[in-house]
């Protein structure tokens, strides 16, 4: 085994469920438990374990949290040294017990836990009805045990490879056989999977985090590659049964800190993180003043070959390439544009070799701007990706990549996830406008130089939380808000109600001011609160124009302004002041004291903060 140095960004897995597995020398259920506590942002449907026990494999499911299934085993344990764990977002099939992981084959003698999609199960499944299996849940994932038991003579690595060369999709899988009972396979396929080497034990998992306590000694899969895994010894090989060479890392985890820090949720915890994430962000880039970029394909002239750039992402990454146009237009000329990805994949033909696509993903792994950077790449575009996981399928298929340096982010709401997006393509836009020539040297200078100032300015906001917690009980039985700007600020009004909807459960809509009067002002009633932004001189103006037509009609309004607009403002009922900074870059900050409002009103409001209803931390499926 080859040895690799140590990772310079920090990884993490991108897909909604979570997977672990350990074969090691000891009992094996309470790390099992551990990781799926470090993986519970991943999906909280349920979940499940399974021990080799006995020379049988005993499972403990529950469609409640990590917790309830502590409990659950610690009631009726049962103890062996090689085991697999899940934490589930559903997609094919109930959040039921039946449907949870770990998934056993029909004769008991295999045992699945699965991350991703299979595409082609129902094919799988009406060919292994036909042949006389009988299924017991509605997943996708029961497929798989029931090809590794239809495939088994003898060999369970063989028969593993067999099944994985029929699945279509996306898969990280780990499977057990009570034939090898210190055994566990891991295979991977569009799905994150790292494997852990550690003293007398070896551990697969879908994310560094329930890997890095364990050893820091690791190996990534590439797709079409499995595992095996024993206590003292790891191999691997290619689906056909080769051999594979891997290298192995040494994980860098200093980015990324699993705790709270004392904190009562992992998003007031990152909230707090968002300066010196930024300021990572930004070190990477600014050296001696100056933006730059180690691009291997996208160069100068490869620039000014560049007619129209399009921002592809989803939910608030997408918020980000809002953004991000505003600004490319602003400081390049180039026609710019933010696409919502599941809409741009279907789109008729609109990028070519002068378009440049530009796919934002946290994950790195999201299935629609994925799907549409493969759309983009087939229809000729060049390609730049801004993502947070290095090796993630979007940072390995762009031509280039931009990487933020968010570290870890575990509450589903992101916010320094967001912001080091900002900071990422504010930078692209400072370097792109250089390039292209059309960016004068002073202007360069103070824009770079206003970049720099962010981290601080954010430290600024961020003691100013005191407003939202103020407001938390009158918002809290709200059944509705509004939030409105224009330009760069409907960009964070965008934002600001996505949060607000996602952990608080309180309808919030995002309008562009100008547009209140073409239908949504008659949705407003007397004490609707409505949040204003007006961070930008040129439309400031005109937007309070917005905010007397609703307070004419009973709204309460709240706004968001830098002190050189708030001192001119009146006729409004309550004014969040925040430093003067760039107007272009004034979304970064902006944003912030919003993401206190969302907090602060769902915790008055009794919500689960860090695990949000419905949700997970990366959507993989369309």
């Amino acid at each position: 085994m080859l040895y690799g140095t140590i990772a310079p960004i920090f990884k993490n897995g991108g897909h909604m469920c979570g997977i672990i597995a350990f074969a090691e020398r000891g009992s094996v259920a309470p790390h099992l438990i551990k990781g799926l506590e470090r993986l519970e942002y991943r999906g909280y449907d349920s979940a499940g374990l399974a021990v080799m026990s006995d020379s049988v494999i005993r499972t403990c499911k529950t469609t409640k949290r990590v917790a309830e299934l502590e409990a659950k085993y610690n009631s009726a344990p049962f103890y062996g040294s090689v085991g697999i764990g899940h934490t589930r977002w559903a997609t094919h099939g109930a959040p039921t017990e039946r449907n949870a992981h770990p998934h056993l084959s029909e004769d008991g003698h295999f045992a699945v836990v699965h991350n991703g999609i299979i595409e082609n199960y129902e094919a799988l499944k009406a060919e292994l009805l036909n042949e006389g299996h009988v299924f017991k849940s509605d997943t996708d994932t029961e497929t798989i045990v029931h090809l590794v038991q239809k495939y088994y003579r003898g060999s369970f690595l063989k028969a593993v490879l067999n099944a994985a060369k029929r699945l279509e999709g996306t898969f990280a899988a780990a499977l057990m056989c009570i034939d090898e009972p210190d055994t566990v396979i891991a295979i991977r396929s569009f799905s994150p999977l790292i494997i852990g080497i550690g003293k007398d034990k070896t551990v697969a998992s879908s994310d560094i985090s329930a890997v890095a306590e364990h050893t820091k000694k690791a190996v990534y899969l590439n797709d079409g590659e499995a595992a095996v895994l024993r206590p003292d010894s790891a191999s691997f090989y290619n689906f056909n049964g080769e051999p594979v060479e891997k290298e192995l890392t040494v994980l860098d985890v200093g980015s990324g800190d699993y705790g709270k820090n004392g904190m009562a949720h992992y998003m007031l915890k990152e909230i707090f993180e968002q300066p010196d994430a930024v300021r990572r962000t930004l070190g990477a880039h600014i050296k001696n003043g100056e933006v730059a970029f180690d691009f291997s394909l996208f160069d100068g002239n490869a620039v000014r070959n560049i007619k129209k750039i399009c921002f592809v992402a989803c939910g608030s990454a997408y918020h980000a390439g809002v953004a991000a146009a505003a600004v490319f237009r602003a400081l390049t000329g180039i026609a710019s544009y933010a696409l919502i990805a599941s809409e741009f994949r279907y789109m008729e033909p609109m990028t070519d070799s002068s378009t440049l696509v530009v796919p934002i993903s946290q994950s790195g792994e999201t299935a629609d701007t994925l799907a549409s950077l493969r759309e983009a790449k087939r229809r000729g575009a060049r390609t730049v990706g801004v993502v947070n996981v290095v090796d993630s399928l979007i940072a390995k298929e762009c031509g280039d990549v931009i990487y933020t340096c968010a570290g870890q982010e575990t509450a589903v709401a992101t916010t320094k996830g967001y912001t080091t997006q900002l900071a990422a393509l504010y930078m692209f836009a400072i370097w792109f406008g250089r390039e292209l020539g059309v960016l004068a040297a002073e202007r360069e200078a103070e824009l770079t130089k206003s970049l720099t100032q962010l981290p601080h300015a954010l430290e600024t906001v961020l003691r100013s939380d005191a407003h939202a917690k103020k407001h938390a009980s009158d918002l809290k039985d709200a059944s509705s808000m509004f939030f409105i700007g224009r330009g760069l600020d409907y960009a964070a009004a965008l934002e600001a109600a996505l949060k607000m909807k996602e952990i608080t459960y309180i309808h919030a809509e995002s309008c562009p001011a100008g547009e209140l009067k073409h239908g949504t002002i008659s949705l407003v009633e007397p004490g609707m609160r409505v949040f204003a932004f007006l961070s930008q001189p040129v439309t400031a103006s005109k937007t309070v124009n917005n905010i007397k037509e609703v307070r004419a009609r009973g709204a309460y309004t709240i706004c968001c302004a830098p002190q050189s607009i708030a001192e001119r403002l009146t006729d409004i009922d309550e004014l969040i002041v925040l430093p003067d900074i760039e107007p272009l870059f004034f979304n970064i900050i902006e944003v912030v004291p919003f993401q206190f409002y969302a907090y602060y009103t769902a915790l008055a409001r009794g919500c689960d903060i860090d695990k949000p209803r419905n949700l997970a931390k990366s959507v993989t499926v369309e």
